[in-house]
């Protein structure tokens, strides 16, 4: 069992925990994730490494879906039954020069270990952030501290640039500021801010965040196509070239199971109602 050491709210309807798991912090790093199961009746879900302090772990996550909602019910001092990792390869840090790290929704939560560990690499850093408004930007304070610059972006201009991160990557794009590139975020950002690199020789990156079941490479469910050839999210990545991903194919995948996740949550909302647990 693996305690919950510590919880927050950090947004609405995202949650930030802090899971005592040594074999994970141990050899953690940016770009990695963990698969998590509640109790021995729950399924497995991956979610990324967005910290490691000590023996503990960070996750963040959006409770939308059964089991996230069941995950954000627990309270500090609680437990989980299982978590696995570090899993999947870790960011290709190294001396690249002039960094960007763009973050969108839930996937902010992922850029400051991963601007840590490039500044500490000897890059300039470069954060970029965009949420729909300013209600649901993640962790400023933090990357603020871990970047040499940060760019806040709203799409209603509640705070920052009125726009899109994609607006900002552009700009540097054009005054030639940028080495490499990673955006992290749903998978229509990710298609569409990496736009802004195409061609232009910027090493670009993205987190890739398919259907997975075992976290191994054995189940096969976390298929993606780069460049023509079929590759697993698990274990060759989940990292990629923004460039080579079938964006198309993967969006396609994510819809899946959309009936049957839509399915669990209303059975878990029946049976809460049942227990009397509102």
């Amino acid at each position: 069992m693996y305690k919950i050491v510590k919880r927050d709210q950090i947004a609405d309807n995202i949650f930030e925990y802090w899971i005592n798991a040594p074999h994970v912090t141990k050899n953690g790093c940016a770009g990695q994730f963990v698969v998590i199961r509640i109790d021995e009746h729950g399924e497995r879900i991956p979610l990324t490494i967005s910290g490691i302090r000590g023996d503990d772990v960070r996750i963040v996550f959006m409770a939308v879906g059964k089991t996230t909602q069941q995950l954000a019910a627990l309270q500090e001092g609680e437990s989980i039954q299982d978590i696995a990792g570090p899993l999947g390869t870790p960011s290709e840090v190294k001396k690249w020069g002039r960094c960007a790290v763009i973050g969108g929704g839930v996937g902010i939560a992922c850029l400051p270990i991963l601007a840590r560990e490039l500044r500490e690499a000897g890059n300039e850093v470069t954060g970029i952030i965009g949420a729909r408004n300013e209600g649901l930007l993640l962790l400023e304070d933090e990357l603020r501290n871990a970047c040499d610059e940060l760019v806040i972006c709203t799409d209603d201009g509640s705070k920052g640039h009125h726009g899109f991160p994609a607006d900002i990557l552009k700009e540097k794009v054009a005054a030639k500021e940028l080495d490499a590139v990673w955006i992290i975020g749903p998978a229509i950002m990710m298609k569409i801010t990496s736009m802004a690199t195409l061609n232009t020789g910027i090493k670009t990156f993205v987190s890739l965040n398919p259907i997975m079941v075992d976290g191994t490479g054995m189940c096969g469910s976390c298929r993606v196509t780069i460049g023509g050839e079929t590759k697993f999210a698990c274990v060759d990545g989940p990292e990629f070239d923004a460039h080579q991903v079938d964006w198309d194919e993967l969006m396609n995948r994510q819809r899946t199971y959309t009936g049957q996740e839509k399915e669990s949550l209303e059975h878990y909302h029946e049976h809460k109602c049942r227990c009397g647990d509102h």
